[in-house]
């Protein structure tokens, strides 16, 4: 499957592994999510019998050559095969009548994707060359419409199975065959393949050798213009401009497009002439709010389903007039049990019941509240009165300021220490809500002693504080912005 993505990263793989580099936190969690779901599939199957493969792969080869010969064994996890120099691990093989099988692969995911297809197309491949009369291949995938009853899932509902054997058979072997003979042909080699960095080095995942093949970004690239058209790209390097701010004076730009160019060609922070007029209407007391929330792949709680929202934390900066302190207020769910009901009655009772509440790009806490209103009833009215309040500063910032080191990007990240140059996530524990999610799961249910629990508690609080103090700094500092541009104009 490296293959299939990338022949180099296939040679590298084999031959040069040292120049991998770390595995990601988030990659070592897919897996350990990938894990959880294949345990919970082996409860859909009754009488399943597992091949190991501590004793490496010619005792799972024959492990599963007597499997295969038994007729009382129904079900076969992690059956092993090889056809010419071919190793595939099945994750579930279930006998059938008439002597033929069905092939099923778990996936961690609601819906199939290509690269899905092109396993199961290997897979199907060897098992049909060693003898094996395949009449179904299916993947099994969770199933958005469970609900877990927060005692004991029902595997039987928690997975969906989508038969995917026309499809493969409407592929036909000649591509898979060519694709087989380019990878031998590749590890026969001397020197790894001459391919380029593109899309594949991304895509289906991003490559463990990504930084070997690619060079460092250039800054301010023509690419990172917003929606700008491959028909615009193709012109700028017909021209021979790459970065932004080479691009000619006449060069047709739509309004937004145009203003990065100003603030990248003068080097100063453009500022749109609503700016103030935008910022007049947010008045007294002012909140600033944010959520950090986990999506596990198996629901943990009562009436969850499949990569549904655990919000865990929050954060507000409280500011009841102008000249008022500044006061902070926090929730962070401290244990395994449910924080849904906890994290709601504590917001309400933080945000009170008047004054905007400011959030930098609302969708995603207006979703969460949304769902809060549903799953609690008894609070609807209070929570959706919340959410009529929430005031998003992402869009506010996106029409009316660019600063030349926002580097194409508006997010919060990329907008806070290009405005206030003094506050930073560099150096913190957490500093990324993805962090934030394995943070949190990891100080719940990670079996960590007491000294680990509090450091992760204490970067988890430091990081969602952060982010509601850095809106209460973008803001006064738009505000100053906003005051020198009309004194200028005027």
């Amino acid at each position: 499957m490296a293959g299939v993505q990338c022949l180099k990263r296939l040679y590298f793989q084999v031959y040069r592994p040292e120049l991998a580099h770390q595995v990601e936190e988030g990659v070592t969690a897919r897996l350990r999510q990938g894990n959880e779901v294949g345990l919970l599939t082996q409860a859909a199957f009754n009488g399943g019998v597992l091949v190991g493969f501590d004793g490496g792969i010619d005792e799972a080869l024959a492990t599963t050559a007597v499997l295969l010969d038994d007729p009382s064994v129904r079900v076969i996890f992690e059956s092993t095969f090889r056809y010419s120099n071919v190793l595939v691990r099945v994750d579930v093989l279930q006998r059938r009548r008439g002597g033929r099988w069905r092939l099923i692969e778990v996936k961690s995911a609601v819906a199939p994707k290509k690269h899905y297809l092109d396993e199961l197309a290997i897979q199907h491949h060897v098992l049909t060359k060693c003898g094996l009369d395949i009449s179904s291949v299916c993947l099994m995938l969770l199933n958005r419409e469970y609900r877990y009853d927060g005692r004991q899932h029902r595997a039987g509902e928690l997975f969906k199975m989508v038969e995917c054997l026309p499809e493969l058979e409407k592929r036909g072997s000649t591509d898979l065959t060519t694709l087989l003979q380019a990878q031998y042909a590749v590890l026969a080699g001397p020197e790894p393949p001459d391919v380029q960095p593109g899309d594949h080095c991304s895509s289906p995942y991003r490559c463990e050798f990504y930084g070997h093949c690619n060079e460092a970004p250039v800054e301010n690239v023509v690419s990172l213009l917003p929606r700008v058209s491959p028909k615009k790209l193709l012109a700028l390097t017909e021209l021979g401009v790459s970065v932004i701010q080479d691009i000619p004076e006449d060069f047709q730009l739509t309004e937004t497009q145009a203003r990065i160019w100003t603030a990248l060609k003068t080097g100063e922070t453009w500022v749109g002439d609503s700016l103030r007029e935008e910022l007049a209407g947010i008045e007294y007391p002012r909140y600033f709010m944010d959520f950090e929330s986990l999506y596990p792949a198996i629901p943990r709680f009562q009436g969850m389903w499949p990569y549904s929202q655990i919000p865990f934390q929050w954060s507000v900066h409280r500011q009841r007039n102008a000249w008022a302190e500044l006061e902070h207020l926090e929730f962070l769910g401290n244990d395994e049990l449910d924080p849904r009901l906890p994290f709601i009655e504590s917001l309400l009772e933080a945000v009170e019941e008047r004054g905007p509440i400011v959030v930098y790009n609302a969708s995603f806490e207006s979703t969460r509240l949304k769902e809060f209103a549903e799953r609690i009833p008894e609070y609807r009215e209070q929570i959706e009165r919340l959410q009529a309040r929430l005031w998003d500063l992402l869009p506010c910032v996106r029409r009316n300021v660019y600063h030349p080191k926002f580097g194409g990007s508006y997010s919060i990240k990329a907008v806070l220490p290009a405005l206030v140059p003094e506050m930073t996530y560099d150096g913190m524990e957490v500093a990324h809500g993805a962090q934030a999610g394995l943070a949190w799961e990891q100080m719940v249910r990670g079996g960590v002693d007491a000294v680990a629990r509090r450091r992760l508690r204490d970067a988890l609080l430091a990081y969602c504080r952060q982010d509601t103090l850095a809106m209460v700094r973008i803001l006064e500092r738009l505000g100053e912005l906003a005051t020198t541009r009309t004194r200028t104009a005027s």
